[in-house]
């Protein structure tokens, strides 16, 4: 395992190297040593360097008091490469607002489930907890197992970090250095359960997208529900979060992922998010309606971005980078159950992603099924498999005209999206061939299915990316900012990922941070 310390970067930044050249990195160097010879008096011996020295982290003294009456629970320290730190542990369920501070030398344990608040149920009716944590920059929470964190319905939290103090929540294994490049799986993940409209309800016979319908979180134990019919519901704030190692089973063939929404509205704001090597999906949206900006996915074992029962989410700046050998598809929208003509919709529109497909060779990279609406504008999709086909279309519900069913805006929107695959389009279920799919793309401006990636650094653009004109994301929807060009990162939007991410073999971020497989040392 890799120690992290900060490190002074003297050349290129990982993403400046772009400017720099595409396979150059500047080694600082000595640049040579002058002699001048004045005297004939020796050189003095230099004085030697002095090695630099690793300072390990010490445990903090205790605990600190937190607003809930339960509070923190001192269990000692744990160790590992970059030192020991004090272990307070998350009462079950935090019953009043509370803030988590940073303090050097102490992490935060999830043990087994922790709630924020008590669920609300599907309305508000005045008796909402009310409960909101708070958790400062820099802070880390590490679990193991079955813990995750699940932020009921009527309340709130706050992780906002810092590009350069962002939140980790991460596995008791990361924090002891046994983490490999393949390991993941090992605690839950971060689940937001909100009021906004969900469809396939759990409850017989109830209407999708009101007070009736619900859905539960996959594989909980006991209850965690989500749903009703508040669009603009708040779950909180999530900002410079990285969650790592995540998706441990909870029951039968169920588990989390490192960030899981249910009905979560538009009072929400989620950004600069990473998933880092979640044994199921990236993150899965189900339902609800709130936009992403800033969102990186790294080597999830199942889709990287799943959207299902109805969600309608704008995201714009989106990396997705799969483990080599590892991974299903890069998007899953929605599934063939059905309850396609349930209302709402779903309804995703990308703009300036990167995705690259580098898993086992698949049935597809992107999927597009059940009714779903969808738009993938200014991106780009590489398959390094080199036999899995790029996109694929599943059902008639997925591909008829705008108002030819409910809540129905027509086919799939592809503009400005280029794809270098070895195969283009697959045929689909339900009839859908692969030469309607093409037709779809075709019919959209400036799509190039034929396209050769010029990519440096795994996501940043190169000259041909640059090259592609771009389509106005506005006319989609206000939440998007009118790019210069597509992909996600490119000149003049090639340095949102650096200070907050981790690096990994799968694909480097940024020089100056940590190696995903330890903690950062402030």
């Amino acid at each position: 395992m890799t120690n992290f310390h900060r490190s002074l970067v003297l050349g290129c930044s990982a993403l400046a190297l772009a400017s720099c050249g595409a396979d150059e990195i500047v080694s600082p160097g000595t640049g040579g040593n002058i002699t001048i010879n004045n005297t004939n008096t020796p050189a003095p011996t230099p004085t030697p360097t002095p090695t630099p020295t690793s300072t390990l982290v010490t445990p903090a003294a205790g605990c600190p008091t937190i607003s809930d009456p339960v509070g923190l629970t001192d269990t000692g320290t744990i160790s590992g490469p970059t030192g020991t730190y004090r272990v307070c542990e998350l009462p079950e369920r935090f019953t009043a607002s509370s803030t988590l501070p940073f303090i050097n030398g102490l992490l935060y344990r999830i043990n087994e489930r922790v709630d924020v608040g008590t669920d609300g149920g599907p309305a508000d009716t005045g008796a909402d907890t009310d409960v909101e944590l708070t958790i400062e920059p820099g802070v880390i929470l590490f679990s193991s197992g079955s813990g995750w964190m699940n932020v009921n319905r009527g309340n709130t939290i706050q992780a906002v970090g810092t590009a350069a103090r962002p939140i980790i929540f991460t596995s008791r294994d990361n924090v002891q250095g046994l983490n490999t490049v393949n390991s993941s799986g090992q605690w839950g993940g971060l689940v937001l359960s909100g009021r906004a409209p969900v469809t396939d309800c759990i409850a017989p016979g109830a209407t999708p997208g009101t007070v009736a319908c619900e859905r539960q979180v996959e594989g909980a134990a006991q209850p965690a529900l989500f749903g009703g019919a508040t669009a603009g519901d708040d779950s909180g704030n999530l900002d410079y979060v990285q969650i790592r190692y995540s998706g441990f089973v909870l029951s039968g063939d169920n588990e989390l992922q490192a960030l899981t929404t249910g009905g979560v509205g538009s009072g929400t704001s989620i950004s600069n998010i990473m998933s880092y090597n979640s044994s199921d999906d990236g993150v899965e949206f189900f339902g609800g309606q709130f936009d992403v900006r800033n969102l990186i996915v790294v080597g999830a074992e199942d889709d990287s971005l799943d959207t299902d029962t109805g969600v309608k989410s704008n995201m714009q700046n989106v990396i997705v980078v799969q483990r080599p050998g590892v991974g299903d598809t890069i998007i899953e929208a929605d599934s063939n159950n059905g309850l396609e003509e349930q209302t709402p919709r779903q309804k995703t529109q990308i703009s300036n992603a990167t995705f690259i497909h580098n898993g086992a060779e698949q049935d597809q990279a992107i999927r597009i099924r059940g009714g779903a609406d969808f738009a993938i504008v200014n991106s780009v999709l590489i398959d390094r498999t080199g036999g899995t086909p790029c996109l694929r279309l599943d059902l008639p519900e997925t591909i008829r005209a705008a108002g030819a069913g409910p809540d129905e805006d027509g086919p799939p929107v592809f503009e400005s999206f280029v794809m270098d695959c070895d195969v283009d389009f697959r045929d689909g279920s339900g009839g859908v061939t692969a030469a309607q799919t093409q037709a779809i793309y075709d019919g959209g401006s400036n799509n190039d299915a034929g396209f050769t990636n010029t990519l440096t650094m795994t996501f940043v653009n190169g000259a041909n990316e640059n090259g592609v004109a771009v389509f106005d994301p506005t006319s989609l929807d206000a939440f998007f900012t009118l790019p210069t060009n597509i992909g996600a990162a490119y000149p003049g939007n090639d340095t949102w990922i650096q200070g907050w991410t981790c690096n990994s073999a799968t694909v480097t971020f940024d020089a100056a941070v940590s190696d995903c497989s330890s903690l950062p040392v402030y």
